[in-house]
């Protein structure tokens, strides 16, 4: 009896190491496109849903949580303060906190929470919040290490929702989308210590547009806004040979030298209207590049960059893919995403990445379904890991979909009970735990193919 239960010990701690597992540090996961390595997760979502491993009520916010180890990190505002809080990634033990005082308030009366994901890298935390505050803070002891005010650093002017592109680390760089003035779209900072170490990004990259003005209004130049940031993330890439930074602005792309941040090559990519938003990263593909919105059909351009990213030519461009404020994710040479930018427009696509191509799509709109009918996703976000696509609409309704080009196959849905309109932060993957939220709730679901008892 005792070598039968020292044999069952062995088998079952060799299927847990057979696992691949994986910290999710940062916004979009550990490689910044929305892909996990981990494996042995459930291959379809039964009825009755996930287990829950915790369920916790949360401060308001669209930050998703980043996990390193057992450590989970969850940006969020409660009262009037914009707080950094560490809990057990298992339990949703508290560990520490740190906070400060906030007067954000979000014009279009949305939540006055923080957009973007904590950045978690070595034994430091990076936070970028709703106001401009970038601030690095210890990962064992939530004690603050340094803070910038960027607003009034680099004069930046407000931004229609706050502060939402979640700096990167490149290197030993913090990558910084600022919109300031005069020349500071984007800035390199010093880690350890907060200070400036390059910044870039200024009216002369935009010379040379044409001037739009509405029917009876004056003209205006679109090099005049060059000063603003967007709501997509700093993407890192080697394109044409050379490794890039590709920052997605307010008025189009731009590819950046890490180390000087001198502009390499910029394309101007926004609607043609004031009241307009980028905010779907960059998606690299080899030396190819997508760029993509949803505001008044912008649509989507595939860009071919040549040796030393000086360049690059149109491979494509369409409304076959309009991406609001969720990144597509690529799967054997194809786009999964939610396209179109309101919820009556709302449907769930795969795109062939090489020649924009819809290959299907599937209509998500609210008000098409009636009661009795399935619920839908409205728009969305999704990641993929073991070869499937985890997939959570605003509405709180998680799916799980196998890519497959020919088909939408889906594997399951469920309405997770605590979370309701919006959760528009993406899913997030870690150890065989997904982690959820939206303005009110953080849930935890366990995703492994065989749960732990």
């Amino acid at each position: 009896m005792l070598f039968r239960a020292a044999s069952l010990v062995v088998l079952v701690s060799g299927a847990v190491a057979s696992a691949t597992a994986s910290d999710w540090p940062r916004f979009l996961g550990p490689t910044g496109d929305g892909r996990s390595p981990e494996t042995h997760l459930v291959r379809r979502i039964p009825e009755a849903g996930l287990p829950v491993v915790f369920d916790r009520a949360v401060g308001t916010g669209y930050a998703a949580p980043s996990v390193a180890g057992d450590a989970l990190l969850l940006f969020h505002r409660i009262g009037n303060e914009e707080v950094v809080e560490s809990w057990h990634a298992r339990t949703a033990e508290p560990q520490w906190k740190c906070s400060y005082p906030t007067a954000y308030q979000d014009p279009y009366g949305y939540n006055n929470g923080p957009r973007c994901a904590p950045l978690i890298h070595g034994d430091r935390v990076y936070t970028f919040g709703a106001e401009g505050k970038l601030t690095a803070i210890h990962l064992g002891t939530g004690a603050r290490l340094w803070q910038r005010d960027t607003a009034k650093d680099f004069q930046v002017p407000e931004a229609f929702f706050g502060v939402g592109s979640t700096p990167l680390m490149d290197e030993n760089r913090l990558v910084v989308m600022v919109g300031g003035q005069p020349n500071s779209g984007v800035a390199a900072f010093d880690p350890a210590t907060g200070a400036t170490l390059w910044q870039s990004v200024g009216q002369k990259n935009w010379e040379g547009l044409p001037m739009l003005g509405w029917p009876g209004e004056p003209p205006v130049r679109w090099g005049e806004w060059w000063k603003q940031a967007s709501y997509a993330s700093p993407v890192a890439a080697t394109l044409g040979g050379r490794r890039v930074l590709l920052c997605l602005m307010r008025q189009g792309l731009v590819a950046l030298d890490p180390a000087q941040g001198s502009v390499l090559y910029s394309r101007w990519f926004r609607a043609r209207v004031e009241e307009s938003v980028n905010a779907a990263n960059p998606v690299v593909v080899g030396d190819d590049v997508l760029i993509s919105s949803a505001y008044y059909k912008s649509g989507s351009v595939a860009l071919r960059f040549g040796a030393g990213a000086t360049h690059a030519t149109e491979v494509w461009k369409g409304l076959g893919l309009e991406m609001h404020w969720a990144t597509p994710v690529v799967v054997d040479g194809h786009l999964y995403g939610f396209s179109g930018r309101n919820e009556p427009d709302a449907s769930f696509r795969c795109v062939e990445f090489r020649t924009g191509t819809v290959r299907w799509q599937r209509d998500e709109r609210w008000a098409a379904h009636s009661a009795t009918q399935p619920p839908v996703f409205g728009r969305g976000s999704c990641i993929v890991a073991d070869g499937q696509l985890f997939v959570l609409g605003e509405g709180g309704l998680l799916g799980l979909v196998r890519p497959d080009p020919a088909e939408c196959r889906e594997l399951g849905r469920w309405q997770v009970p605590s979370l309701a309109f919006p959760c528009w932060a993406g899913p997030v993957l870690s150890n065989g735990r997904l982690y959820l939220r939206n303005e009110k709730r953080l849930v935890c679901l366990d995703a492994r193919a065989v749960p732990a008892p």
